[in-house]
């Protein structure tokens, strides 16, 4: 969309809104995805740092343009605190944040482990 890649937190529906609502209000400045799910098995390369993509809504209109801040590759279990944190979605610790993604994923399907990759992208909303 207007050159740039399309970005959508979670799913559509109620999980989008309010990922998109905490994006845009700046608590969430992180997103976490599955390297083999989300990227290879896709086709998709991952994010970089400086790349501008426009965050998207249910209907895949444009919600905002966010900034590529930072890209980490991590095991499930070595996700930080400092990242679930910074996902902005009121996790209470770092077992917090797996069971919810390891619920969340395996809801659509993808079962993780310790040693799952998960990109960590870190981004700024752009004014």
């Amino acid at each position: 969309m207007d050159g740039l890649r399309v970005f959508g937190l979670g799913t559509p529906g109620r999980i989008r809104t309010w990922l998109n609502d905490l994006a845009l209000s700046g608590t969430k400045r992180a997103t976490a995805g599955l390297l083999l799910f989300d990227y290879e098995a896709e086709g998709e390369e991952v994010e970089h740092i400086g790349e501008h993509l426009v965050l998207v809504g249910d209907s895949g209109e444009r919600v905002a343009e966010v900034e590529v801040t930072r890209v980490e590759f991590m095991p499930f279990a070595e996700v930080t605190w400092e990242f679930a944190q910074a996902e902005g979605e009121g996790f209470t610790s770092t077992a917090d944040w797996r069971e919810t993604h390891r619920r969340y994923w395996s809801g659509l399907g993808h079962e993780v482990d310790d040693a799952t990759t998960i990109v960590c992208l870190w981004f700024r909303l752009v004014p």
